[in-house]
């Protein structure tokens, strides 16, 4: 679990996908379209891959992909990201982890 959050509060934005995982590619998209550039750890690609993922289910995502870090704090997976987007709360979470200036 100490890997997952040393990765995950590394950088502004952090996701942990699955390189065949199209929701963790939607995600990614998404808040790339806000103009941040997410650190992208594709966990199934990842030496300590297995390790990642248990940590993350044990940290409650379910499933384990897409997981996002916003501002050192897991935000949660893609549920959350959408809630966010729709309710118009994901570009100001972005704007106070200094993801994005604008």
């Amino acid at each position: 679990m100490d890997m997952v959050m040393k990765f995950g509060t590394s950088s502004s934005v952090v996701i942990f996908t699955k390189s065949s995982c199209c929701i963790s590619h939607s995600i990614e998209t998404l808040i790339r379209n806000f103009g941040a550039n997410p650190i992208i750890y594709e966990i199934d690609t990842h030496p300590n891959g297995e390790k990642m993922e248990k940590a993350l289910m044990e940290l409650g995502c379910q499933p384990s992909v897409p997981a996002i870090f916003i501002g050192k704090e897991l935000v949660g997976g893609a549920n959350e990201i959408m809630s966010l987007n729709l309710r118009g709360k994901l570009k100001q979470l972005l704007i106070r982890a200094n993801a994005i200036w604008v």
